[in-house]
């Protein structure tokens, strides 16, 4: 699906499916410098589950056009306008890392649009280590070995190459658009605050061995949030979506049939 936003094409990864106002729609929004291809393996369970599933490009990744905005309170209100457009209000927003903290901060603008939120490898906040930024500022490709290696649970290497480097093919989409995800989450400061008002029924699944997001972390916010359920992936570390993508959505899917 593609369509515009702010005189600019944005690309929405529907499981080739036609859009159905009657039914919840799924949402899965992307990491910092990826694209809607980490979610291959899961867009398409969901949508055989009576879903609609769209897997948004942000600005700048993946086939949208367009600059990559600054803020993550920037990216939600941009996602905002993409889904009004579609018409899509009964949603359940599934975000990975910082995909995590665009659906909190969207809950915290938009509560009566989401049904249901579900956080995968996620924190309210989200500091990066400065010597990735500055790698990734310079659009030194060192940057995306490092995520990787941090990224990935214990001794597991990644089959088939490194996943980021088929997305960001340039020094300068390294620099104009990894930098600019990792700097927004950095200076993310309003999680706290947002998670407040969740009411909503939540999900949270970490990777036991994940280095981004300490499984002890991740399980203080998921305590901030009354009623919310926990699911902790052994043997994975931060990138679940492509480690361990299958027992993953299986989870997710429980998660969705029982509330």
């Amino acid at each position: 699906m593609i369509l515009e936003v702010d005189d600019k094409k944005v690309f929405a990864s529907d499981a080739g499916q036609t859009f159905d106002k009657n039914k919840q729609t799924i949402v899965l929004l992307h990491g910092s410098g990826q694209s809607h291809v980490v979610w291959s393996l899961t867009e398409q369970y969901l949508a055989s589950k009576n879903f609609n599933v769209l897997t948004i490009d942000l600005p700048g990744h993946g086939n949208s056009e367009g600059k990559s905005l600054k803020t993550i309170e920037e990216m939600s209100v941009w996602l905002n306008k993409v889904l009004s457009k579609i018409g899509a209000t009964k949603l359940i927003i599934v975000g990975h890392s910082q995909g995590c903290l665009i659906a909190l901060e969207y809950f915290h603008k938009f509560p009566d649009n989401v049904v249901s939120l579900i956080f995968i490898a996620g924190a309210y906040q989200i500091p990066v280590n400065k010597t990735l930024i500055d790698l990734s500022l310079s659009g030194d490709g060192e940057s995306l070995n490092l995520m990787m290696k941090w990224g990935y649970g214990s001794s597991k290497q990644f089959i088939g190459g490194n996943p980021l480097q088929k997305i960001l093919n340039s020094t300068r989409e390294i620099r104009e658009v990894l930098a600019i995800d990792l700097i927004a989450c950095n200076n993310y400061k309003n999680g706290m605050n947002a998670l407040k008002s969740i009411k909503c029924p939540t999900f949270f699944v970490f990777g036991e061995l994940d280095k981004m997001i300490k499984l002890e972390n991740g399980k203080k916010f998921a305590e901030l949030i009354p009623n919310s359920k926990v699911h902790v992936i052994k043997n994975c570390g931060h990138m679940i979506i492509l480690e361990n993508a299958f027992e993953m959505r299986e989870k997710v899917a429980e998660f969705l049939k029982n509330e």
